[in-house]
């Protein structure tokens, strides 16, 4: 697996991957440049909040994340959960909705109309805007353009989720994912079966050196005749 090591830190504990689960409460940084991010999170087992850095294409408040890898020490922010492999997924719970379609994630939808959408379809209004998004017409407010704008948003995300399960599925951790996905946008899938060595050098940062492997890269090169699975999270998910 990849490894990030910023200046400054330290390992407290072996290197050994471990599990971490829970919502994100607030995104203390997130770069759109290279994905990397600073999450507040809710953890399962823990009564404080924990840090987590990591990489992921977008971080909002409210969602779901599943994280492995190591706990370290920065000698600036103390003790951090450091995630070689990311994935979000979208939340459960009404409050979690809320504020996850707040977050500015979905283009359209404020924090005004995600608490309308809540109110009027529950825990199953990701189902709506996913399925049956014609419903969303039954909102006060939501007219032929916000829904146009809903609808794109909402597309544009699914396609992002599905790009990053594809990687992950084939052993990329989450930081080289996301270099793929930046170089390639939405037909990474499509290069990436196409063209497996030339994907593992953009993962590393160097196409000047194309053969330099990446985790599994056999069943990078066998996924030409892959394809893409149907995503319900997000990667990042380093």
């Amino acid at each position: 697996m990849y490894d990030y090591h910023p200046d400054g830190e330290s390992d407290s504990r072996p290197h050994t991957a471990e599990q971490l689960s829970g919502v994100i409460e607030r995104v203390t940084f997130h770069s759109e440049e290279s994905g990397f991010c600073v999450l507040q999170v809710k953890a399962k087992g823990h009564r404080d909040l924990l840090t987590v850095v990591g990489t992921l294409p977008q971080a909002r408040a409210g969602e779901w994340i599943e994280a492995a890898g190591r706990w370290t020490v920065n000698q600036d922010y103390g003790q951090q959960f450091k995630a070689e492999i990311l994935r979000t997924t979208a939340p459960a719970t009404a409050e979690g909705i809320e504020k996850y379609l707040a977050s500015g994630l979905v283009k359209g939808i404020g924090p005004a109309f995600a608490q309308r959408l809540v109110r009027r379809f529950g825990t199953d209004v990701l189902d709506v805007i996913e399925s049956t998004p014609q419903r969303l017409f039954e909102v006060d407010g939501i007219g032929p353009i916000r829904y146009a704008k809903i609808t794109a948003a909402w597309a544009e995300q699914k396609m992002v989720r599905t790009i990053m399960v594809f990687l992950h599925s084939h052993g990329v951790s989450t930081s080289r994912a996301f270099r793929i996905y930046k170089t390639y946008g939405n037909e990474a899938i499509e290069k990436v079966s196409q063209d497996p060595i030339a994907s593992r050098a953009i993962s590393r940062g160097s196409a000047s050196r194309p053969r330099t492997r990446l985790p599994r890269a056999s069943a990078l090169a066998s996924s030409q005749s892959c394809a893409p699975r149907q995503a319900s999270n997000t990667s990042c998910r380093n």
